[in-house]
């Protein structure tokens, strides 16, 4: 099997259409035909539904375009690390987080290095730390970003030297936001939007279960998410009100959103992590090489 193959197919699967995919790729509709009949004999599975007009993927062509675009960006990033091996430092690095404003660090050290090595690109993927550990065991990411407290046993990690604040982002035109803080007994009855990987933590070493106490089971919990600014519109709407990290979304004087912290104060720090025996790109090399610098470790 050939990556050539793996990027016909799917293109085919991004096009929905033969003829409009071997335009694509500059291949004649009965080449491209036949490239794909073959892969499908050599996997033994029927990847495509061909219709008249278009076509559609089987249950096992949406597995395998699934696989397709893991080993097609691993090869494409392979390319790019060898290619990087030049006098000149080039590279891509892959940077996979939640939301954090601690961001801004990691930022700082990227443009540090774009004034030396501008030949450095950078790409960031944002998820949940689920997400992010996924791809960071697949190799699709060279690093990840974690809000403590996660599981990193498996990798090697720096703390970030920052704190998020935990709070209520609400509707300022609320009763609530007249507080300065935000207490457990404030939000029993609330409808309340929380994050999935809060929800999905074990109670046990969770602080924000620690800190609801007995209440975290019986809480009305009406929206789940995995990125802040979509919950923040909910709330906008008078949905609910989130729990999330300060400085994620617009909550400033113009805005119709405020952040309340929780009081007791409760904090998260960060970690950055990658896997344990990973061999970097020079470039990756370099940036890890920075943070430790400008953390001082």
């Amino acid at each position: 099997m050939e990556i050539r193959v793996l990027r016909y197919f799917l293109a085919v699967a991004r096009e929905g259409n033969i003829t409009s995919a071997a335009n694509y790729l500059h291949l004649t509709q009965p080449t491209l035909s036949r490239q794909i009949r073959d892969l499908e004999e050599e996997l033994g599975q029927q990847l495509l539904i061909r219709k008249s007009h278009r076509v559609a993927l089987t249950p096992a062509g949406m597995l395998f375009r699934k696989r397709a675009e893991e080993i097609v960006s691993m090869a494409d990033k392979t390319e790019e690390e060898f290619r990087s091996m030049k006098e000149e430092m080039t590279g891509d690095i892959y940077i996979g987080g939640g939301e954090t404003d601690a961001m801004n660090q990691i930022a700082a050290v990227c443009r540090e290095l774009q004034e030396t090595h501008p030949g450095i690109h950078y790409h960031l993927y944002s998820g949940n730390a689920q997400d992010v550990t996924e791809r960071l065991d697949k190799g699709l990411l060279d690093f990840g970003i974690l809000i403590q407290p996660t599981d990193i046993t498996k990798y090697n990690y720096l703390t970030i030297p920052a704190k998020d604040t935990w709070g209520i982002i609400m509707r300022r035109d609320c009763p609530l936001a007249e507080k300065e803080a935000i207490e457990v007994q404030d939000l029993r009855s609330l409808p309340l939007i929380f994050s999935r990987q809060v929800l999905e933590e074990r109670s046990e070493g969770n602080e924000l279960a620690e800190w609801f106490g007995p209440a975290w089971g019986s809480l009305n919990i009406v929206t789940t998410f995995n990125l802040c600014y979509n919950a923040a519109a909910m709330a906008k709407q008078g949905v609910g009100y989130v729990l999330s990290l300060d400085n994620l979304v617009d909550t400033s004087e113009s805005s119709p959103l405020c952040f309340r912290p929780l009081y007791p104060h409760l904090e998260s720090g960060l970690d950055l992590v990658w896997k344990k025996y990973q061999v970097f790109s020079a470039a990756a090399e370099l940036f890890l090489n920075s943070l430790r610098k400008r953390f001082s470790f």
